[in-house]
């Protein structure tokens, strides 16, 4: 049987659970591939799909800080990809790669887990990064009554906003955009989608965006989104972490590239079980 090769490109790439996510999926299904991790040179993505393409890749996925450029790197574009101006999937095909964005879809079905309806909610994104501009597109899709994108520069809050603007008519989502301690009230679903978890940086929001029972998300999992899951819980919100989110996401990718939709409840549970032994180990 041939062992088809995957893998996640990204810098830095040695954190990535992906390759644990997808061993699962594919022992799961019964599907025959290798998932690894490739590290690339920050000004050298292109060069490394390339020489993943050499090596007899079939598909990747795209971690930070690549997912804009990998639309560039891609011979066709879809819907979700193109609005959101970023790809976090590469499916090799005949004529060359097709970059997919399952950000988006993965951070909806993982809100429907929590329980939380986003149909009728009020949502706050934090951040306009790549990250953002895969979510917004599958959050409107949603129906919230209102999702608002806060940004430390402004200005690049208000560009994601008129890209989506028609697709948020077209669904009856007011949206708009602001600085990043200027929205006002609160929510019901605070999204942090900014670089500050990986940075270290202070809290990306006023704490009036939150109210007893808000779902406070933080995209990122681990240590890195500890110290936001605090700042939620200490404001009474409801505290979750982006781990599955990365399951969600990994199995539409997965379904994509294979035809096959792995069950991802079993696979979240070992992957939070093996996060908690290792971090027993290291304590």
């Amino acid at each position: 049987m041939t062992t088809d090769l995957y893998a996640v490109i990204g810098n830095p790439i040695q954190h990535s659970q992906s390759p644990f996510i997808h061993a699962a999926f594919a022992q799961q299904t019964g599907q025959a591939l290798t998932y690894t991790r490739v590290l690339s040179p920050f000004d050298g993505f292109a060069a490394t799909v390339a020489d993943f393409v050499r090596q007899g890749g079939k598909g990747c996925n795209i971690t930070v800080p690549f997912k804009l450029e990998a639309v560039a790197t891609a011979a066709r574009v879809s819907e979700r990809a193109a609005l959101a101006g970023a790809a976090n999937v590469l499916d090799l095909r005949p004529d060359g790669w097709v970059a997919d964005n399952t950000d988006g879809i993965g951070l909806v079905r993982d809100i429907a887990h929590t329980g939380t309806a986003l149909a009728g909610s009020r949502v706050l994104l934090v951040g306009a990064g790549g990250a953002a501009a895969g979510a917004l597109g599958p959050l409107i899709e949603g129906r919230p009554r209102e999702v608002v994108v806060a940004n430390r520069t402004p200005a690049k809050a208000q560009a994601l906003v008129a890209r989506h603007a028609a697709l948020a008519a077209q669904h009856g989502v007011a949206l708009q955009a602001c600085g990043l301690q200027e929205p006002e009230g609160a929510f019901d679903i605070v999204l942090n989608s900014s670089a500050s978890s990986l940075q270290g940086a202070e809290i990306p929001a006023p704490a009036s965006a939150l109210r007893p029972g808000t779902l406070a998300i933080d995209l990122m999992y681990g240590p890195a989104a500890e110290p936001f899951l605090a700042w939620a819980r200490a404001h009474g919100a409801q505290a979750h972490d982006g781990l599955g989110m990365l399951v969600e996401q990994a199995a539409e990718a997965f379904f994509l590239w294979r035809g096959v939709r792995p069950q991802t409840e079993p696979v979240r549970a070992a992957l939070r079980e093996a996060l908690a032994a290792k971090a027993r180990q290291q304590a």
